[in-house]
């Protein structure tokens, strides 16, 4: 199962390379998001499924289940959301003083 969710990863990170290499800037934002969404598959599988009890110490139960992947999962996901949401502002207000969401039109005609 897990060389599975390895190539899902794989192709989820191609096509978000693809999506960033884009000069449109909502495709930009869209990679970075799906970009985020591979690393905690990744991160998930990294941590693997671990058959056990609650971690809570105690005299019955000999194996105990790892809770810091979920706890990085969880705080990977909260920042990539914020980031996504600031980004989507960024290019919405970009594009209000601009009227342009293409990077090669944002660069002015002083870099050409």
């Amino acid at each position: 199962m897990e060389t599975i969710i390895i190539l899902l990863v794989g192709v989820l990170v191609s096509t978000a390379t693809y999506l960033l290499l884009s000069k449109n800037l909502i495709r930009v934002v869209l990679g970075t998001a799906i970009l985020s969404h591979a690393i905690h598959l990744l991160l998930m599988t990294m941590g693997g499924l671990k058959m056990g009890s609650v971690p809570i110490l105690g005299d019955q139960v000999d194996t105990y289940t790892d809770a810091l992947p979920q706890a990085l999962i969880l705080t990977a996901i909260v920042i990539s959301f914020a980031v996504t949401a600031f980004f989507l502002v960024l290019v919405y207000r970009t594009y209000q003083s601009t009227g342009s969401d293409n990077l090669y039109e944002l660069k002015g005609p002083q870099d050409e």
